[in-house]
């Protein structure tokens, strides 16, 4: 763990591992071009994270005088902080149906990958077996939304797209494979988001 008083009062700190949560993160703060200090941590947590977090988890963002340990609200709060390369649209509607949007990947689709990124000790095969299933199916049936804008529903790269960006790269790792002739639109979403700088310094 970092020793507070290296760190000047204004930076944020993120305490994170190799997982799809400090992912997101990370390619969030790259996005929105924010500096940070990082601190990985291995599967050993140190007794000082249940200070930050009571549920002992990661990612857990520092700033100032509190830590943030929630995926929505730590974006929610760099949002309304950062207004540079803001992720959600202007208008209260546009606002809304983003935020919905990104509800409906966390419910339908994260939900599913996250049983497939379990610990290999603590994966249950069959419940794996049926997540497989269903996220393929889900990807293969709405790959062609995936080539009526230039990200996710939007013109404009967003939180949906930060979301979806770190799960399809676990794709390989939660054993997807998906048919390519018939997902290209996704294939060309996925090879903009890969590309992207932002995402590239999320990986280093």
């Amino acid at each position: 763990m970092i020793d507070p008083r290296d760190i000047p009062d204004s930076q944020l700190v993120l305490y994170a591992d190799d997982g799809y949560d400090s992912h997101v993160v990370r390619f969030l703060l790259a996005e929105k071009q924010l500096k940070y200090y990082l601190s990985l941590l291995d599967s050993e947590r140190p007794e000082d994270l249940r200070q930050l977090n009571p549920y002992n988890t990661l990612p857990v963002l520092v700033h100032r005088d509190f830590s943030l340990y929630e995926l929505n609200v730590i974006f929610e709060y760099l949002e309304d902080r950062y207004h540079g390369h803001k992720l959600l649209p202007d208008t209260p509607k546009s606002k809304a149906l983003q935020r919905q949007l990104a509800w409906r990947i966390q419910n339908d689709w994260l939900k599913l990958g996250r049983i497939l990124l379990t610990h290999k000790d603590s994966l249950n095969p069959e419940q794996a077996k049926i997540a497989r299933r269903k996220l393929s199916d889900a990807l293969v049936t709405l790959a062609p939304v995936f080539g009526n804008s230039s990200y996710f529903m939007s013109d404009d790269f967003g939180w949906c797209d930060v979301l979806l960006g770190a799960m399809l790269y676990r794709l390989e790792e939660m054993q997807i494979e998906l048919p390519a002739h018939l997902i290209r639109p996704l294939l060309e979403y996925q090879k903009r988001i890969f590309e992207r700088e932002s995402f590239l310094r999320s990986i280093e």
